[in-house]
């Protein structure tokens, strides 16, 4: 035999060391990214009663990967359309979907075959894709959290097949990246307070006043006890696993230049370890405001809400804010994200986490974020002039305004469309037998857990055990 023909890269400068270790750092950040739809499931599965267990975690990871495949199809490329436009591209949104589409040749070809002059740095994009997957995986999980025991799996796969194919893919090609339209006037975000939290928690709004509230959850029902959490500690263990996986995963969020730094996706200069640094601090802050809360309602479900509303309410600023800035911003998020808990209940709308946490905690986040970052530099794009010439805009509270206004236009606007068409098609809610009987027994022969469910005395369901924390001031 002959000695083995060597192997020759087409572009070898597609491959180098400096690359590869791009691609190693987003990989691990997409990693995590996965063990935060992990972490969701964990804390709905404590927060369920056992015979919605099984059917909740199925729904929610069915939605996450229908959601993840809409992002991979189309809605990545849609967000790369913005790069397109600042380099001068022709026609940039359909030739950064011919390019980068699940099916297009930027996603279908080994990096060091792909010209850097049309593709640079395609591995690290490539990477940065699945990025964008597990996000919008992320988006649906949470969604998901607003339906809990009475939402019909059908409706819900399409929500998020459409969320990620579509509707979060607008948002971030509006609001993330460092020459988006919004972005590079001067509007910032960090870990996607506008594209992800803001536009969710709308959804979840909306989703959770149209299929209304669990039977019991509000009002006493002969026929169930309400909605009582079966297994907090599975929550707290959800809570810990975030913890462990949200710091690596934000981080994400950025560019990692060698040589140059470390720069916030809309390009504000950071620093890799300040922005570490601040995630454990919003989880400090958020955490003491929770804990303050929980002992003042004895609702113990705000000690473990205290920590993602810190960083929450924190996430558009960890990138440019001092850790002692995140610690307070932090801290009040909690309190931010506890009113707007309370404001549901008063309004009746059954939904404990992702509207306060999702909604109430990304527009304080947002908002916040033009004040502490205000007159800081941003967007634009490494190597460019002009109208994208790096930090060229400047953060202010009133493009953090716009930012928003745009958000929940495009978040409402399609979420009334999708929401309010299913329900007038297909229907959102399960009947109220299947809810008695549990979605496990319905869908999945599941055996029955009768005793967890028995008919609910005359006392309200305000002072009955376990419901406290929905109800008590």
């Amino acid at each position: 035999m002959g000695a083995p023909t060597p192997v020759v890269s087409s572009f070898a400068g597609q491959v180098t060391s400096d690359l590869f270790t791009q691609d190693i750092f987003y990989a691990m950040a997409t990693v995590c990214l996965l063990f935060v739809v992990v972490a969701v499931g964990l804390i709905d599965a404590g927060l369920v009663r056992r015979k919605n267990l099984l059917d909740t975690w199925i729904q929610k990871l069915v939605g996450a990967l229908l959601a993840g495949l809409g992002m991979a199809a189309i809605g990545y490329a849609f967000w790369q359309s913005q790069y397109y436009q600042a380099f001068g591209t022709p026609h940039p949104i359909r030739q950064a979907l011919h390019d980068w589409s699940l099916f297009g040749p930027a996603m279908t070809h080994f990096s060091q075959d792909l010209d850097p002059k049309a593709y640079p740095e395609a591995d690290v994009f490539q990477i940065f894709a699945v990025f964008f997957v597990a996000y919008a995986m992320v988006g649906a999980a949470l969604l998901h959290s607003a339906g809990l025991e009475r939402v019909k799996a059908l409706p819900m796969y399409i929500m998020s097949l459409i969320l990620g194919a579509i509707v979060i893919p607008v948002a971030l090609y509006y609001t993330w990246g460092s020459t988006s339209p919004l972005t590079n006037r001067g509007v910032h975000d960090y870990i996607g307070s506008y594209s992800l939290y803001i536009v969710v928690g709308v959804w979840a709004l909306l989703l959770a006043w149209r299929a209304g509230p669990r039977l019991g959850a509000f009002a006493a029902d002969a026929r169930t006890m309400g909605p009582i959490p079966h297994n907090l500690s599975w929550t707290a263990l959800g809570v810990g696993v975030l913890l462990f996986a949200a710091p690596f995963a934000f981080l994400g969020c950025g560019y990692f230049v060698s040589k140059e730094g470390y720069f916030g996706i809309s390009l504000t200069t950071s620093g890799f370890g300040i922005a570490l640094v601040n995630v454990f601090v919003s989880y400090i802050g958020g955490g003491i405001g929770g804990a303050l809360i929980a002992y003042r309602t004895r609702n113990p479900i705000m000690a473990l809400i205290g920590v993602p509303a810190g960083y929450i309410g924190a996430g558009a600023s960890l990138d440019i804010a001092q850790p002692w800035e995140i610690v307070i911003i932090a801290f009040v998020a909690s309190f931010v994200v506890y009113g707007v808990y309370r404001l549901l209940f008063v309004l009746r709308i059954d939904d404990k986490k992702i509207v306060p946490l999702a909604l109430g905690g990304g527009i304080y986040s947002v908002l916040v974020a033009g004040i502490v970052g205000s007159g800081k530099h941003t967007g634009g794009y490494f190597g460019l002039t002009g109208e994208y010439a790096p930090q060229h805009a400047s953060i202010s509270i009133g493009w953090q305004l716009a930012g928003l206004g745009v958000t929940l236009a495009i978040a409402l606007i399609s979420g009334l469309v999708v929401i309010l068409g299913l329900e007038k098609t297909i229907g959102l809610r399960v009947k109220e037998e299947t809810e008695i009987v549990g979605l496990d027994e319905h869908y999945w022969h599941a055996p029955p857990t009768p005793y967890e469910d028995a008919p609910a005395s005359s006392t309200p369901v305000s002072g009955a055990p376990g419901v406290v924390l929905a109800d008590k001031a």
